[in-house]
């Protein structure tokens, strides 16, 4: 069974910056992605607030990052880790096609997309709804689109929709938007059309999405407006499976990883960072947590050698 001084679960900018800090600090280091590398990450349209890059997608970041972890640190996709198993010794990490033994564990798993939940969202993905705009947004150049949400990520991808060619409008079922100011801007700079103080109640359509039904929750009056898809973007829910599994401490609102400062969880040897922990959900805070987290993991298994 091959051993590790260090197993990061998630290839996402935390994960990614742990295994450059872990590697380079000599540890022998793996990351284990179920999927491919980047996760959410590479849904990220464009970011103008990460240092060193006036624009860059989430894709193009990821592909920057992943070649120098590779120099630091091996990775493995398509390997999902199905169970973590603590002892005061090695920690066991049992995946889809292996186990390994580690020293310590990074749990930096990100999160995942939150549902609405609305009759038709789950019948018509792939045919007109979608969660990720430049994964599904050039299928839909010169056509109309709502984006549901009023966060970063809503603005973001309605402006990159917008960028390439889409007709496309915001729903919020609030009266203003939680996205960052400057996002704001741009919106209204381009002009992009939001519906305010309303919900999506049901996709409607055929083989592909034809309408969605909309409620005004001030006035409770429901409107049809035709549109040719949906790109939901209500926020993410951490994935808190593996923490859950192994006893880890889990804030019960939110359902976020518990953390200290150097990103310790309440087991030794065991750390997270990024957007499964509590905070705010930004890249450079994920490639902050994960390099605490793995200079942390370091100090902790020399103390341990003396």
């Amino acid at each position: 069974m091959n051993k590790y001084d260090m197993v990061i679960v998630g290839s996402g900018p935390a994960g990614l910056t742990a295994a450059i800090y872990s590697g380079r600090q000599n540890f022998k280091t793996l990351v284990l992605e179920k999927a491919l590398v980047g996760g959410t990450g590479l849904m990220v349209p464009l970011m103008e607030n990460y240092p060193g890059f006036d624009m860059i997608s989430g894709r193009k970041l990821i592909e920057l990052m992943k070649t120098q972890t590779m120099r630091h640190a091996e990775i493995k996709e398509l390997e999902e880790v199905k169970k973590v198993e603590y002892n005061e010794e090695l920690l066991k990490i049992s995946t889809s096609k292996g186990n390994y033994m580690s020293k310590s564990v990074i749990l930096a798993t990100g999160s995942k997309h939150r549902f609405l939940n609305v009759p038709g969202e789950a019948e018509f993905l792939g045919r007109g709804v979608s969660y990720c705009a430049t994964c599904d947004g050039p299928l839909f150049v010169g056509r109309r689109v709502l984006v549901v949400g009023g966060g970063n990520s809503a603005a973001q991808q309605a402006i990159y929709l917008d960028s390439i060619g889409v007709l496309v409008a915001m729903v919020h079922r609030r009266s203003e938007l939680r996205a960052e100011i400057y996002l704001q801007r741009l919106l209204e700079d381009k002009d992009i059309p939001i519906i305010w103080n309303s919900e999506l109640k049901k996709i409607k359509g055929d083989q592909l999405v034809q309408s969605a039904v909309l409620c005004n929750n001030k006035t409770g009056k429901e409107e049809e407006v035709v549109t040719d898809g949906v790109f939901v973007a209500v926020g993410e829910i951490p994935s808190n499976q593996l923490a859950y599994d192994m006893g880890i401490e889990i804030d019960e609102r939110g359902g976020y990883i518990i953390t200290d400062k150097g990103q310790r969880t309440n087991l030794p040897r065991v750390y997270a960072a990024g957007d499964v922990t509590i905070g705010n959900n930004q890249w450079l805070i994920a490639c902050s947590e994960g390099a605490v987290a793995a200079l942390s993991a370091y100090q902790d298994i020399q103390i341990r050698k003396k």
